[in-house]
């Protein structure tokens, strides 16, 4: 994961690389991650050998103060405990060279209004979304967001009576189609998504 203050500097080139502490490499050269401030290409992985030999120099290009407070964030945490993604970190460390690849194309998917073929496309992408142990869920949460938008993840979880950090992992699928809008405080459907629920509606 790439926090904000970490996104904004690899878009305006103050920040060139990261560090991860990995058993191995998690991204390949020429991928992409979206972030909050637009697409981040990685451009090179390379295995650390030996962390004392991290300059001041390299540990600013990662967004660090020096050489020794990146060493302490690098430095093992035996009892931490598995992050949302399933990882606890790794023995091996890698620097990932990255820069900026251009906005986030979800940002103008969410302001067009989906044609019939795009529509149909929709659904069949929810269809599948839908298809899991605990049942469908994509109209419903769409639903949900709507009649509360920007309302607290925290609080939005509670009214639907789930965990919050799966409903997040589902809200993010959601905004990968363009179909919702995250903000500092809550969800709002996009201009997309609101057009793909009154197509819903009009079905019934």
């Amino acid at each position: 994961m790439i926090s904000k203050p970490i996104a904004d500097g690899i878009r305006e080139g103050r920040i060139t690389c990261q560090f991860r502490r990995w058993d191995e490499p998690r991204v390949k050269v020429g991928s992409t991650q979206v972030t909050s401030a637009g697409l981040v290409r990685f451009t090179r992985v390379v295995r650390v050998n030996d962390v004392e030999r991290i300059s001041d120099r390299s540990a600013r290009a990662a967004g660090m103060k020096d050489a020794a407070a990146l060493r302490k964030a690098l430095a093992p945490k035996p009892n931490r405990k598995p992050s949302p993604r399933g990882s606890k970190g790794g023995d091996t460390i890698y620097r990932v060279t990255l820069e900026w690849a251009g906005e986030d194309p979800r940002l103008a998917l969410r302001e067009e209004i989906p044609s019939d073929a795009e529509l149909a496309d929709i659904t069949a992408r929810l269809a599948r979304l839908d298809k899991r142990e605990t049942g469908p869920w994509t109209r419903e949460i769409l639903e949900w967001i709507r009649d509360n938008p920007r309302v607290v993840s925290k609080e939005l979880a509670a009214l639907r009576r789930v965990e919050l950090l799966p409903m997040k992992v589902d809200v993010r699928k959601l905004k990968a189609l363009g179909l919702t809008i995250s903000h500092d405080v809550g969800y709002e459907l996009s201009p997309r998504g609101a057009a793909y629920l009154a197509h819903l509606d009009s079905a019934r």
